[in-house]
C-alpha cells in the first residue's frame, strides 16, 4: 500500500510542476506531461516496470476522450464526413503504408516484417494530437476537422490491421486454426483476457461483431432514458458518475471482448448520445477522469522512453524518427493540398499528423505475440514511436511560426477581382456582419462585402448574397469597392487588430467617412475610438442589456420600468466610455491607472442614483396613468 501511495505521489507531483511550467513557457500541457514521465522515469529512475502496466491503464483516457468527441458530434455530421474519413483518411492510410513498407524493405527487412512496420507508422497520435487541437482553439478549423476525419479513419484501420497481423507471420509460427478461425492463444495467455470471438470461423466473428455493434446502438437509443431516470430518482449525485463511467467501461470491455478497438466503440456510443439530452450530463461526469487519465498516459509514454536503447545508437534512432516525419509529411502535404487545404490549414494538416501513435504501441505488442516482429526490432520502433510523439508538440509550435508567414501571402495570391462599389462597404460577413448586412440590403441599399474567409463567402453565394474573397484591411481592396465615394464603412471583423488598423487607415484616407465599428471589450472600445470610429457596438452589449431588462421584469418591475431603466443605463454607459476613453493609458493595464479606477468609481454611483431615479419616475408615471 505504501508503495502504490509512493508511487502516486511521484506522478501527482511531476504533473503539477511539469505541467504549469510547459503551459506558461506556451509549450502546451502535452509536452509538460511527457517531460514529467521523462524525469521521473529515464532521468531520476523514480518510477520503473510499473508504467507499462499502468500505459494500458491511462489508455482508458483515449477511450473517454473519443467518446466525449462523439457526443459533440451528431450522426448527420459523421455522415457529412464520409467523404474525407473514406478518401483522405483512406488515402493517407494505404499511402503510408506503400512507402513506408517500400523503405523498410530497401533497408533490408523481409516483406512480412516490413507490412508490418508499415501498418504500425501509418498511424498518429489520437491523444496528443485531439488534446493539442482543443487547447489551440483548432478543432474547428478546416485542417482540424480534416485530422480528425483522418485519426477516426485511422482508429477504424485498427481493426483489419490486428486481423492481418497474425497472417503476417511465418505458416508455423502463425496461429491459425485449420478452420480458418485466428487462436489468440498468445494474447490470452500473456493478458488472460475474455473474447467472445475465440476460436470462431471467420463469418461468425463477423456476426459476432454486428451484433455487439448493433447493441450498443440499440442501447443508446432504447436504455439511456429508463437508466437515467432510475439513477434520478435515487437522488445521489454520484450516481450519476457511476453511470456514465459504466457506459464507458462497459462498452471498452465489450468492444475488446469481440476484438474491436474500445475507442471505437464508446466514440460510435457517444455519436447515438449526441441528441440525448443527458448528453452534457454524461460530458461533464466524465470530463475530470478524462483529462487525468490522458495525463497520466502521456507521462507513461515518456517515463517509457528507454535511454539505453538510444544511446547505443542514437544516429540511428535519431534518423528514422526523422525519416518517419519527413515520410509521413511528404505524403500529407500533397493530400491536404488535393483536398482542398490552404495556407495555414495545410501546415496543420501535415505537421499536426507526422508523427506515429499510441495504438503503434498496441500493434507492436501483438506483432511480438504472433512472432510477426523480433523483439530487437521491436524495441527500436517502440522508441521511434515514442520520441516522434514527444516531438508532437514542437511541431504544432513550428505551425504556429509557419502559419503566421504563409497566411498573408496565401491570400494575397486568392484576393477576388473586386468588380462593384456601392455606398455602403461591409469589412466581415461572420456572424455579426450577416445581419447588418441582410439590414442594410433588405432597406433598399446596395452594399460591398469584404471577407478573408472563403468557406464564408461561399456560403454566402449560396444564399444569392454576393461576396469579394480578400483581406478587408489591404488599401488597394478597399479603393476598389469604393473607398473614395462609400458613404459608411462598417469594420465587423472577428480580429479586433484588423478592426482597428483598418479603421485607422479609413479615417485617414476619408475625414468625413462614417465608420461604425465592432468592439470586442471596453478597451477596444477605446482603441477604436482613438482610431477614429464614428458608432462602436460591443459584441456583446446589446444582447447582454436586453437580458438584463428580462432579468427585471421577472423580479419586480413592470414591463416599462424595466424598459426605462434599460434605456437609462444604456444612455449612461455611453456616456461613461466617452468620459473613460479621455483618462485611458494604452500603455498602463486599467487596474493600474489610479486615475481611470476613481472616475469609473464616481461614475458607477452616477449610474445607480440615475436608475433608481428613473425607476422612480417610471412608477410614478404608471400610477398616474392607472
Amino acid at each position: 500500500m505504501e508503495g502504490f501511495l509512493f508511487q502516486a505521489s511521484i506522478y501527482l507531483a511531476a504533473a503539477v510542476i511539469a505541467v504549469p511550467l510547459a503551459a506558461r513557457l506556451g509549450l502546451g500541457s502535452v509536452l509538460g506531461y511527457l517531460a514529467a514521465g521523462i524525469l521521473i522515469g529515464p532521468v531520476f529512475g523514480l518510477v520503473a516496470s510499473e508504467s507499462a502496466d499502468l500505459q494500458h491503464f491511462a489508455e482508458f483516457g483515449v477511450v473517454m476522450m473519443l467518446f466525449i468527441i462523439g457526443l459533440e458530434l451528431e450522426p448527420r455530421a459523421l455522415w457529412n464526413m464520409r467523404h474525407r474519413l473514406i478518401g483522405l483518411g483512406g488515402l493517407q492510410i494505404l499511402a503510408t503504408m506503400a512507402v513506408i513498407t517500400a523503405g523498410a524493405m530497401a533497408l533490408g527487412q523481409p516483406p512480412s516484417i516490413s507490412v508490418a512496420i508499415g501498418m504500425i507508422f501509418a498511424l498518429s497520435s489520437t491523444a496528443i494530437v485531439l488534446q493539442t487541437l482543443t487547447e489551440k482553439g483548432l478543432m474547428q478549423t478546416a485542417g482540424g476537422r480534416s485530422i480528425f476525419s483522418v485519426l477516426l479513419t485511422q482508429d477504424i484501420a485498427v481493426i483489419p490491421m490486428l486481423a492481418l497481423l497474425p497472417l503476417l507471420a511465418l505458416p508455423k509460427l502463425a496461429n491459425i486454426n485449420p478452420d480458418g478461425s485466428i487462436n489468440h492463444r498468445l494474447t490470452e495467455e500473456a493478458h488472460h483476457s475474455i473474447s467472445l470471438v475465440q476460436g470462431l470461423p471467420g463469418w461468425q466473428v463477423t456476426l459476432v461483431t454486428l451484433a455487439a455493434v448493433a447493441l450498443v446502438i440499440l442501447a443508446g437509443v432504447y436504455l439511456t432514458r429508463p437508466l437515467f431516470r432510475f439513477i434520478h430518482a435515487a437522488r445521489l449525485r454520484e450516481m450519476y458518475t457511476a453511470l456514465a463511467l459504466l457506459i464507458v467501461v462497459g462498452i471498452a470491455f465489450l468492444m475488446t471482448a469481440v476484438g474491436l478497438s474500445p475507442a471505437l466503440g464508446t466514440f460510435l456510443a457517444g455519436v447515438v448520445l449526441a441528441n440525448s439530452e443527458f448528453r452534457h450530463e454524461l460530458e461533464s461526469d466524465i470530463e475530470p477522469f478524462k483529462g487525468l487519465l490522458l495525463g497520466l498516459f502521456f507521462i507513461t509514454v515518456g517515463s517509457s522512453i528507454d535511454f539505453k536503447v538510444l544511446f547505443g545508437d542514437p544516429l540511428t534512432i535519431a534518423g528514422l524518427t526523422t525519416a518517419l516525419i519527413l515520410l509521413k509529411g511528404g505524403i500529407l502535404f500533397p493530400l491536404g493540398r488535393a483536398f482542398g487545404l490552404r495556407g495555414r490549414n495545410l501546415w496543420l494538416f501535415t505537421l499536426g499528423l507526422a508523427q506515429a501513435g499510441e495504438f503503434g504501441f498496441v500493434l507492436i505488442s501483438f506483432s511480438t505475440q504472433t512472432n510477426v516482429l523480433p523483439d530487437e526490432i521491436a524495441e527500436t520502433l517502440l522508441l521511434v514511436i515514442a520520441l516522434s510523439m514527444l516531438i508532437t508538440p514542437l511541431l504544432f509550435i513550428l505551425h504556429d511560426i509557419l502559419a503566421k508567414r504563409t497566411q498573408d501571402a496565401a491570400q494575397t495570391e486568392q484576393d477576388d477581382e473586386i468588380d462593384e462599389q456601392g455606398p455602403v462597404i461591409i469589412a466581415g460577413i461572420g456572424r455579426f456582419g450577416q445581419i447588418v448586412n441582410r439590414l442594410v440590403q433588405s432597406s433598399g441599399f446596395k452594399t460591398v462585402v469584404i471577407d478573408n474567409d472563403m468557406k464564408t463567402i461561399e456560403l454566402m453565394r449560396r444564399f444569392g448574397i454576393k461576396g469579394f474573397f480578400g483581406d478587408p484591411t489591404r488599401p488597394e481592396l478597399l479603393h476598389a469597392a469604393g473607398l473614395s465615394k462609400a458613404r459608411v464603412l462598417v469594420a465587423a471583423m472577428d480580429n479586433p487588430d484588423s478592426v482597428t488598423k483598418l479603421i485607422t487607415y479609413a479615417r485617414r484616407e476619408r475625414p468625413d467617412l462614417h465608420i461604425i465599428a465592432r468592439a470586442r471589450d471596453r478597451n477596444h472600445v477605446y482603441q477604436l475610438y482613438q482610431a477614429g470610429a464614428n458608432d462602436i457596438v460591443r459584441e456583446t452589449f446589446d444582447s447582454s442589456l436586453r437580458a438584463g431588462r428580462y432579468v427585471l421584469e421577472n423580479v419586480g418591475l413592470s414591463d416599462y420600468e424595466a424598459s426605462e431603466a434599460e434605456k437609462t443605463f444604456f444612455h449612461h454607459d455611453r456616456m461613461t466610455v466617452r468620459e473613460l476613453a479621455k483618462l485611458w493609458d494604452p500603455d498602463l493595464p486599467p487596474g493600474d491607472n489610479a486615475a481611470y479606477i476613481a472616475r469609473s468609481k464616481e461614475l458607477e454611483k452616477e449610474l445607480e442614483t440615475a436608475l433608481m431615479t428613473q425607476i422612480y419616475a417610471a412608477r410614478d408615471t404608471g400610477s398616474t396613468t392607472d
